[in-house]
């Protein structure tokens, strides 16, 4: 794993060394913008409009827009010392329990490994948060920018998740259309809670596969073998009007595992139940003028 930050953790006088590594890796396929004429890669420039000319990343700083047009400028000195990334500390302000954090507030999971001395500080701290369940709510500054972050335990390992700041989420009133009060029919209510119950199973994350990135990838090997990339037919689902018909189907797709599981059929679809058309009625006969 490649180092993204060393520093120490800090709690009352203690200070524990660690060294960060990301915890999760982007497996998104990359593409890349090519020119159609010539199947040429496009490149980017860093070019200023004023010269008209390429500019070198040692002519390059940061600057903030306060007016259109005018800017105040920060070299990277400027803003690390603002940001205290200087100090290399994470510094724990308050131990609460896990439970309490909305998972709204999370970002990004790295790992923290005990740095090159004070192993038995990182053991104590790793230990004395396990015993007591408790999480640290911590400041880190990492790459210039400050950040609010979770100190837990994973298995025998501490981990930082970075989280928002309050002000960063966004209150749950500016969502449109949201009822002002619940009402559900009782019946429908029961029948949703036995779906529940019947598609609850313990969280195994190794059973969700990236499909979309499979796909692409077996695309990609037919392309270049110089074979034609078949579509697969898009599954025909029809609208549901009745909420009952719908559950009641959803409970009629689920089905029982040797191992006891309940599982939903991929291939069930739920129709909307079509009405017998009406008979036509007979015409009148015209009453004859006279």
């Amino acid at each position: 794993m490649h180092t993204v930050w060393k520093g120490a953790i800090s709690f009352g006088l203690v200070h524990v060394p660690v060294k960060m590594f990301s915890a999760t890796e982007d497996k998104d396929i990359s593409m890349r913008y090519i020119h159609k004429t010539c199947i040429t890669p496009l490149a980017y420039v860093r070019k200023c409009q004023t010269c008209d000319k390429e500019v070198e990343w040692d002519e390059i700083t940061k600057g903030y827009e306060y007016e259109p047009g005018r800017f105040v400028l920060f070299e990277k000195e400027e803003l690390e010392t603002i940001s205290g990334e200087a100090n290399k500390e994470i510094k724990i302000l308050d131990f609460v329990n896990l439970t309490d954090i909305d998972p709204v507030y999370f970002q990004k999971t790295y790992y923290l490994g005990p740095g090159d001395t004070g192993a038995g500080a990182y053991n104590l701290l790793l230990d004395s948060m396990r015993q007591t369940g408790k999480i640290g709510i911590a400041k880190v500054s990492i790459r210039s920018k400050s950040s609010l972050a979770a100190i837990r335990v994973i298995e025998n390992c501490l981990a930082l998740e970075t989280i928002f700041y309050p002000d960063e989420i966004r209150p749950i009133s500016q969502v449109p259309n949201l009822p002002e009060k619940v009402t559900v029919n009782e019946r429908e209510l029961d029948m949703a809670k036995m779906l529940i119950s019947q598609l609850s199973s313990p969280f195994e994350p190794e059973k969700y596969k990236d499909e979309y990135r499979g796909r692409l990838l077996e695309a990609i090997e037919h392309k270049i073998a110089g074979e034609e990339v078949q579509a697969a037919p898009a599954l025909q689902k029809t609208s549901v009007i009745d909420l009952m018909a719908a559950l009641q189907a959803s409970l009629d797709a689920t089905k029982s595992t040797d191992d006891g599981k309940v599982t939903l059929e991929p291939d069930a679809t739920v129709t909307e139940e079509k009405k017998p058309k009406a008979k036509p009625r007979a015409k009148k006969a015209k009453e004859p003028v006279t």
